[in-house]
């Protein structure tokens, strides 16, 4: 495996690997992102993503698993010093990926009955749209929507708190608009999270067709989405802060519907 291996980082391939960590531009240009660890490749690859490069570093890997996944792809061999100038984690296990990114276009999306819809409106920091698309994944959410996103979705923030949902969750990017008419075409009730003019979570039916709509924590939603609602809904505040984390919100809600769901 050691045969060909790459010792310089200035070579080419490293510092475009390094390049598409850092910049959103060069990732939606040429639409490549960068994904580590063997477990989150390898659930990339599940997904039907295309890898376009593989890096390994032998002193890194304890073993290269996945069912044979990996092993079955070519590798570029990289000495310690170059994995740690391309590496945005430094605990991954000796792996990273370059992939092509998918498209996510709303008419996309595939809807069965009563679905159930996570829509978030301009948040911008990778990490929390990350976690709501892990705890999208594990709440079996059947799609997340991502209006006027300030950030994109193969971010490696991103990619690093998904744990890999953002590669399983069924995903589109629109605007506000598009996603009010979408979900009105489709007959889906809009529940926007707000404080004002809203009652508690637990007292509004989740077991039809539903959206759940979250802003961010500094300003919540946009007027559009509080006159497109069919319901306000907001989570008891009890203590002296008026507000969740954006991610946790979403999780309290989507387990909610969950629940619902299951005691129907």
């Amino acid at each position: 495996m050691e045969d060909n291996i790459i010792t310089s980082v200035q070579n080419a391939r490293i510092k475009h690997v390094v390049a598409l960590q850092q910049k959103s531009s060069l990732r939606r240009e040429e639409e490549l992102f960068v994904v580590e660890g063997q477990r989150e490749i390898g659930h990339c690859i599940a997904c039907g993503y295309e890898i376009a490069e593989l890096f390994v570093c032998p002193s890194r890997l304890d073993n290269l698993d996945n069912s044979g996944i990996l092993e079955s792809l070519e590798k570029l061999v990289v000495s310690p010093q170059v994995y740690e100038k391309m590496a945005y984690r430094g605990s991954t296990e000796g792996v990273i990926a370059v992939a092509r990114c998918k498209t996510h276009q709303l008419e996309s999306l595939l809807l069965k009955k009563n679905p159930l819809v996570v829509v978030l409106e301009r948040v911008e920091k990778p990490g929390n749209l990350g976690a709501i698309l892990r705890t999208a994944e594990a709440a079996g959410v059947d799609a997340v929507i991502v209006c006027d996103p300030l950030t994109d979705l193969y971010n490696p923030n991103l990619i690093r708190a998904s744990i890999g949902g953002v590669f399983s969750v069924p995903t589109a990017v629109c605007t506000s608009e598009e996603c009010i008419a979408f979900l009105k075409s489709n007959g889906i009730k809009i529940l926007t999270a707000q404080l004002q003019d809203s009652y508690e979570y637990y007292d509004y039916d989740m077991t039809q067709a539903t959206a759940l709509i979250m802003g961010t924590e500094s300003t919540g939603l946009t007027n559009q989405w509080r006159e497109a609602a069919d319901a306000h809904i907001r989570i008891p505040m009890l203590g002296r802060l008026d507000s969740l984390n954006v991610s946790v919100s979403a999780a309290i809600l989507m387990y909610e519907a969950v629940r619902q769901r299951k005691v129907k």
